[in-house]
């Protein structure tokens, strides 16, 4: 088939409109230029330079900061390179949590892979090494994903597990400690943010915690019935926490203590397994923790959501029974940041009425600090240190 004319001198019309479309693409870095000079990083002196490749942008402000009081927005300058930066004091080690503002578009850090891993990416992460947040030279457990099928909520689920190094001299059955995070975050959230692999691995090697195994599941069920974006945030409390929590609650124990007994050699008495979680994963372990003491002997809420704004009537009639309470848990542990604006006025009723009723419950208060992971990751901290110590 011969081609006709007309053809070819379409072809040649389109070929000069090209060199237009091109120069529509984002311009790239010089590769001339060390990649270094381009990155976000840590400085020697634990100083922090943030940089961004934006060389059409007008204005760039990095935000650092984890809550709305400790939020700022730090003017960034830029380069003759189309770089943009700026350099915070010297920080202390800890992981830290930024984004940009370009032109006043909230971006993620796009030169960094550490990304914050909530279910709307748009926060970017950087260690200042020197913690037990630390990838050490220590002996290091292992971290699993399993996927399953969960017959409680109809649908394929995912957990992550932590397990001891396989070196550890291990001769029993092993305690669970079973942790919930909080809303908006994933599992991955508790493994990335949380750190929760490295302080495991730390505090083992240190000798501070008994080997035990660490099971993350999602807090936030996904069915049709408990999608949070179904509600309006000022009925989620109302609505979406009380649905969520019983859904949870079923496929705990429906779906993942059994499979972890088949799975793994683990204790399947109360006083081998510990519930902890943190905001809305707080209210689970709390839902879960005192509805089930039989199952439960070590409870922890971190800025947890309490039955102040989400009532529960099976929590609340165990809590008029506070003696039963004080013999069966070993533990009960609740923290909170003391300017936490979100879950602080919940902590404070929770804290007054078990005050109130005589229940024994270790309180911990982070001054100066509010709804964020400087009060979750120490509260996790020092609750691992103190479970199944028997």
């Amino acid at each position: 088939m011969k081609i006709k004319p007309v053809c070819l001198s379409i072809v040649f019309f389109l070929m000069p409109s090209m060199p237009i479309i091109a120069s529509e693409f984002p311009q790239e870095p010089d590769p001339s230029i060390s990649v270094n000079n381009f990155i976000t990083n840590v400085n020697k002196d634990r100083s922090i330079t943030f940089r961004l490749f934006a060389p059409t942008a007008k204005s760039v402000t990095v935000i650092t900061g984890a809550t709305p009081e400790s939020i700022v927005a730090n003017k960034m300058t830029k380069d003759l390179n189309g770089v943009w930066s700026w350099t915070s004091n010297v920080m202390a080690p800890n992981l830290y949590e930024y984004y940009f503002n370009i032109d006043g578009f909230r971006s993620i850090d796009t030169g960094s892979r550490f990304q914050k891993p909530q279910r709307q990416v748009n926060t970017s992460l950087i260690l200042v090494p020197g913690s037990l947040l630390d990838d050490n030279a220590v002996a290091h457990g292992d971290l699993k994903a399993i996927t399953y099928h969960s017959k409680a909520l109809k649908s394929e689920r995912k957990i992550y597990v932590w397990t001891p190094p396989e070196d550890t001299n291990i001769t029993k059955k092993l305690p669970v400690l079973y942790f919930y995070h909080g809303f908006g975050d994933t599992g991955l959230s508790a493994i990335e943010q949380g750190r929760i692999p490295q302080i495991m691995d730390n505090l083992l090697a240190e000798g501070k915690i008994k080997p035990m195994i660490v099971v993350i599941p999602d807090t936030e069920t996904d069915t049709p019935e408990a999608i949070p974006e179904n509600f309006p945030p000022k009925d989620r409390r109302k609505e979406f926490f009380p649905l969520n929590a019983k859904l949870a609650n079923d496929e705990l124990i429906t779906d993942i203590i059994p499979m972890m007994s088949q799975r793994y050699n683990v204790r399947d008495d109360a006083n081998g397994r510990a519930i902890a979680g943190l905001s809305q994963g707080g209210y689970q372990a709390l839902y879960s923790g005192i509805n089930n003491l039989d199952l439960f002997a070590w409870v922890a809420t971190f800025s947890g959501v309490s039955t102040a704004t989400v009532p529960n009537k099976g929590v609340q009639t165990k809590l008029d029974t506070p003696n039963d309470i004080n013999n069966r848990l070993r533990n009960f542990t609740v923290t909170v940041g003391s300017n936490d604006s979100i879950t602080g006025e919940d902590v404070s009723f929770l804290k007054s009425e078990l005050q109130t009723k005589g229940i024994h419950f270790d309180y911990i208060e982070y001054p100066g600090l509010g709804h964020e992971m400087d009060v979750w990751r120490p509260s996790y901290i020092e609750f691992v240190q103190k479970i199944f110590n028997e």
